[in-house]
């Protein structure tokens, strides 16, 4: 009987091993790449969520900036957002106009975040359940997207913003648009492609 259980014992691992071979067998010649489902290149998704600062009033995206505007996803919870905060502090003096989506956070601590860290945005969106934020392709915060006059969003930038990505990527991307705003243009597609990849 204690020959037979030692049996058992031994052919579990075995069979598991085996199940693992075969597994990655199965994966051979796969792409391995993780593809998210991000709104780049489509308008900012439907959406109506209350304000952060007064919950009786709504945001949809009729409310959004008429202009090229960031949209930044962050929460009091996430340490590289707090990391993030002093450099969107920067770019709110500098004019930059910023739309927080407070994401899966509780009220009170996004508010008193804000209070103690300054408040960058020109107005925050709550995002309780998460889903607006997952609409918009949202791998983990923060990211921002770079939204265009027309709504459509332009540049998608995973974790946080600081001045090396800032003058790389995010302000060239956001000069183009504006600059196509100001003169009521489309932006250039061709244009977009090159300077908001």
């Amino acid at each position: 009987m204690r020959k037979k259980q030692m049996k058992i014992w031994f052919l579990i691992p075995l069979v598991v091993f085996f199940g693992l071979c075969v597994m990655l067998y199965m994966r051979l010649g796969k792409p391995t790449e993780i593809v998210t489902n991000t709104a780049l290149e489509r308008p900012v998704p439907t959406f109506e969520l209350p304000l952060l600062s007064d919950t009786s009033r709504m945001v949809t995206n009729e409310t959004l900036p008429k202009q090229p505007f960031l949209m930044n996803i962050w929460g009091s919870w996430c340490p590289t957002c707090v990391v993030e905060h002093p450099f969107l502090m920067t770019l709110e003096e500098r004019g930059v106009n910023i739309v927080g989506v407070n994401y899966k956070d509780e009220i009170g601590n996004a508010l008193s975040y804000l209070n103690e860290r300054g408040d960058p945005f020109s107005m925050s969106i709550q995002d309780k359940a998460g889903q607006f934020a997952l609409d918009l392709g949202l791998t983990g915060a923060p990211e921002t997207f770079v939204v265009d006059a027309q709504g459509v969003i332009r540049q998608h930038i995973i974790g946080e913003i600081n001045e090396q990505n800032w003058q790389e990527r995010v302000a060239p991307c956001l000069m183009v648009l504006s600059s196509a705003s100001k003169s009521g243009n489309t932006p250039v597609a061709s244009e977009i492609a090159e300077v908001c990849k």
